[in-house]
Formats: structure tokens, sequence, C-alpha cells
């Protein structure tokens, strides 16, 4: 009876050992985890502090709290979603408007089915769409007709843009009564003055 009794001692001592090590590898476990957890989720020291102090005297009991209160999202997550919404806004804000009624266009339209109000214009050379403020073709620097001379920035930079001959001419009884002068074009680099007309002898 004593050998039975000795043997059930020891026993029972050794599966409370094993059962006490365990518990305190869990908690252990517990603590740790939580403060990985806890870290990507705050960022107050204060708040990491109290769920450390709430699983570290309450254990398991402890832990189901902090389950229960902590954020619901990383930091992580909260970067990423605060990305896509500026990334939507600054779309958002980019969007080309028609100045007629406001609404959404898209960048190759040339008028705005809505209000029928001009967007674009088209070249008369290469047939790109131009914005409508632009003198001068970005795609091919021809000038759009109309233009007026002194918007060429030099003739020696587009020796092939065509000359507009439709510009409106002056009255010609101004024009017989004012001193008329030569137009100076440079070819070669070299501008070379011309002389002034010879008023007509009355």
């Amino acid at each position: 009876m004593n050998l039975g009794s000795t043997s059930l001692g020891d026993i029972t001592l050794v599966v409370t050992a094993i059962a006490a090590g365990f518990l305190a590898a869990l908690w252990l476990s517990l603590i740790i985890w939580t403060f990985r957890d806890i870290r990507k989720r705050a960022r107050d020291p204060l708040t990491r502090i109290l769920a450390m102090l709430i699983v570290l005297i309450l254990f398991l009991p402890g832990f189901l709290i902090y389950l229960i209160l902590r954020p619901s999202s990383t930091l992580e997550d909260e970067y990423q979603r605060t990305l896509e919404e500026e990334a939507l806004l600054q779309n958002i804000e980019d969007a080309a408007l028609c100045p007629g009624c406001n609404r959404r266009i898209q960048p190759d339209w040339m008028v705005c089915p809505s209000c029928h109000t001009l967007l674009k214009k088209r070249c008369p050379n290469c047939s790109r769409l131009m914005d409508l403020p632009w003198n001068l073709c970005p795609y091919c620097a021809t000038t759009v007709p109309g233009v007026r001379l002194e918007n060429v920035v030099s003739a020696d930079a587009f020796p092939d843009l065509p000359v507009d001959e439709s510009a409106p001419q002056g009255d010609s009884d101004e024009a017989e009564g004012s001193d008329a002068e030569w137009i100076m074009i440079p070819h070669s680099g070299e501008e070379k003055s011309q002389p002034d007309t010879p008023l007509p002898e009355a």
C-alpha cells in the first residue's frame, strides 16, 4: 500500500509540474503575441502597455478582453486605405470638366456630347487635336489659320510654315495716308534693313 501511494503521489506531482509548465509557457506566449499584435495596431505607448498588463495580470480572461477591445485594423491596413482614398481623390480632381455644363469629359473629345460645347480644335495639317487657345500645333509646328504673324517665333525656325494670306487689310484711305514699310523676315540668320518706300508725290 505504501508503495502504491508513493507511486500515485509521484505521478500526480509530475502531471502537476507538466501542467504548470504548459500554463507558464502559454501565459508567456500570449504576452509575446499580444505585444507583437498591439505594436501593429497602435502607435500610442500607453495603449501598448495597458494591453500587455491586461494579459499579464488576468491571463486567459485578459487575453479574451484584449481580443474584444483591440483595434480592428492594423496600421498597415490604415495606411493602404489612406493611399487608396488619396489616389481616388486625385483622380476626381484631375478629371477634366466641360466648361459649359461641368460634366466629366474625356481628354480626346472634340465636342461635349451633353451641351455641344467645342472643347478642342483640329490641326489642318496633321489632324491632331489641339487646345483652343493654341496658335501653333505642337505635333507638326503648323500655325493655325488666322493666327497673326507676330505670334510666330522665327521664320528660320519654321521655314516651311504656310503663310496666311487671308488676313484682313486696312482701309485704302488709311494706307494712302500712312507710310508703307517693308516687312523684314530673316532667311540666313543676318537681318538686312530694307529702305523705306518713297512716298508718292502729290
